[in-house]
């Protein structure tokens, strides 16, 4: 079994015993582990040897696990969870006198990963100290029957999913429902498509990337270095020792919390009280708030955690490598079948949103399933365990994990507007469509039920948003359309050339940076694209300009005072005709409107005078 570590008391244990102030200050999402016993836990030894990725062999593997809910007759409800470096196989609480779970706000009975109709399963992971074969084990070649300790074999994240593979198939699971994962836990679930690409229908990978960049990785060999020079290290070999490597272990800790946090969750936690620091038990400096903060979080990780598996993990995710360029990540997920869902923060810099944009542009211009949020936040790394965050991100998880194709948003709730039923009587039935600043998804969602089939989407009638408002992001997730959070204004990389039937972009035109780039970035994505805008020619703007002498102002489209309007652009009918001549685009079709008078106007009727709204639909000339 794992060498247990509540047995022992720590040189910080015996300090704390001389009283440390429990204090809200000195909190984070790490307070909810610890190294009580999992109540709830359950085990499997494999006896049969796990060939190394690296070289070498595992002569027998043992796997901590728990489980939630109940598995279904053909095993296709199970959900797979994979936890970060320090955390553990207890997700959520089981029951109201259970303790409390690292991911209790989005794992149990009508949460988004919903336990009464999912089964959960989460293992703790190769290499760990809580239950799953690691180096606190004994070592089966030793004579003595010593611990791995320093000796435990470099395992990689690959082979942490080959021990999840054996767990799979000794609980009968054939396909996961979903593979769900942060951090650490988000590099398994990519291990798992790239390993096995039709082991799961869906891919949630939270807070992840890749792999490293050169800055983490400078934080994690500063941490193992912190560890392994720690006097008490003892080569690895301090399972019998009265003092292990805990100093080393806490400064480890210590550097970690900061990469988990951003800039302005530190300012906010630490600045008001900065020269008035919470007073505990350590040998740590303490002359700052942040200091005891950091302090006390290192210590009470070395109760619980051991040091050769912080630096056996920190390894594994160290050596992930899936790819560093679009092309070689293409190569990684080219095979695989199932649909995706990737979420950042903001704030994250230890795993910043470019890294997951790296893993969507290359997953769209595979025509992959997904949908990309980038969830606006102060907390950091650490957002995907704070329950504000969850609350925000876990409707996504929910809508994917539905077990129907019915949505909240059903086709009786959309109502279009005159330019979106004239863009939706423009395109065919069986389109592929791209719609950039899709707002809330109400046109691509009107598309997709006017013009339904049976079945998950096609590549040949793909439907896709864009959009970087995240209310409106989210709703469109609601409503089961893909769509990736995406500024429009650093043009359209993440799509490779005519990949879309059409590209739309809907009442936009006027807010974008740069008309002409996006255009041809349209024209290069789509074979088609449409347009609509509000025309700033329109009678009634030229009226209250003249007559008043103010900024045009009108009803509805137009309905802004100068100081507030979202437009940046104000374009004309007769504008934007001839900058798509200047573009050598041939005009398909055109549609304009009186929306104030509710009113089609006949092209020959002076459209740049009497419409308020324009559709224009057009593809490049060569094609």
């Amino acid at each position: 079994m794992t060498s247990g570590r509540s047995t022992r008391v720590t040189m910080f244990e015996s300090q704390a015993s001389m009283g440390e102030p429990s204090n809200e200050d000195l909190s984070s999402t790490d307070d909810v582990r610890t190294d009580a016993p999992l109540a709830y836990a359950k085990y499997v030894t494999f006896d049969q040897s796990l060939p190394l990725e690296r070289g070498g062999e595992l002569p027998e593997i043992r796997c901590c696990y728990e489980t939630w809910g109940t598995l279904n007759d053909d095993g296709s409800n199970a959900v797979l969870v994979c936890h970060a470096v320090s955390g553990d196989s207890h997700a959520a609480r089981h029951d109201e006198d259970d303790q409390p779970g690292w991911w209790d706000g989005l794992i149990g009975p009508g949460l988004p990963i919903d336990t009464d109709r999912l089964f959960v399963v989460c293992p703790n992971v190769l290499g760990g100290c809580r239950g799953s074969t690691g180096p606190g084990d004994a070592d089966p070649t030793s004579p003595d029957g010593k611990p791995y300790g320093a000796n435990f074999p470099r395992i990689t994240i690959g082979d942490i999913v080959e021990a999840q593979k054996l767990l799979a198939d000794h609980l009968g699971i054939r396909q996961w429902r979903a593979v769900v994962g942060g951090s650490l836990g988000g590099h398994q679930v990519l291990q798992w498509i790239n390993r096995y690409p039709d082991a799961a229908k869906t891919c949630v990978a939270i807070a992840t990337s890749p792999r490293l960049n050169s800055q983490a990785l400078g934080f994690d060999v500063i941490a193992r270095n912190a560890i392994q020079t720690d006097p008490h290290y003892a080569g690895g070999q301090y399972y019998d020792k009265d003092q292990r490597p805990d100093t080393g272990l806490a400064i480890a800790r210590m550097l970690g919390h900061i990469t988990y946090l951003s800039v302005e969750a530190m300012e906010a936690k630490f600045d008001p009280d900065r020269h008035d620091p919470r007073q505990i038990a350590s040998q740590f400096e303490q002359r700052f708030s942040i200091g005891s903060y950091l302090a006390h979080q290192g210590q009470k990780f070395t109760t619980r955690f051991d040091a050769n598996s912080y630096v056996t993990l920190s390894m594994a995710m160290d050596l992930f490598d899936l790819g560093g360029t679009r092309l070689k990540l293409m190569e990684t997920f080219d095979e695989a079948t199932c649909d995706f869902l990737l979420i950042s923060f903001s704030s994250d810099w230890l795993f910043p949103p470019a890294q997951s944009r790296e893993i969507v542009n290359a997953l769209t211009a595979l025509d992959k399933r997904v949908t990309y949020a980038e969830i606006t936040t102060n907390a950091g790394h650490d957002a995907f365990l704070i329950a504000k965050d969850i609350a925000t991100y876990g409707p996504l998880i929910r809508e994917r994990l539905r077990d129907t194709e019915t949505h909240p948003a059903v086709p009786s709730d959309i109502t279009l507007n005159v330019d979106e039923e004239s863009i939706l009587e423009i395109i065919p039935a069986g389109s592929s469509v791209l719609d950039l600043g899709c707002g809330n998804g109400q046109l691509l969602a009107a598309i997709r039920d006017r013009h339904r089939t049976p079945g998950p989407p096609t590549t040949e009638h793909r439907l896709m948003g864009v959009e970087v408002a995240q209310e409106n992001l989210l709703a469109t997730a609601m409503r089961g359309i893909d769509v990736i959070d995406y500024d429009l204004n650093h043009g359209l990389p993440a799509f490779i050339d005519d990949q879309f039937d059409y590209v739309i972009l809907n009442a936009t035109l006027q807010a974008v940076e740069n008309v002409v780039e996006l255009l041809n970035e349209m024209l290069r994505v789509g074979r088609h694209a449409i347009i609509s805008f509000p025309n700033f020619a329109y009678r009634q703007l030229r009226d209250h300009y003249v007559t008043h002498g103010r900024s045009p102002k009108a009803p509805g489209e137009f309905d802004f005072d100068w100081h507030n309007t979202p437009n940046r652009r104000f374009p004309t009918i007769a504008d934007v005709r001839d900058l798509l001549g200047q573009l050598n685009v041939v005009i398909d079709e055109e549609v304009f409107w009186d929306v104030d008078q509710g009113q089609r106007i006949e092209p020959d009727n002076d459209p740049n005078l009497n419409a308020d709204t324009a559709v224009i639909a057009f593809h490049r000339e060569n094609r």
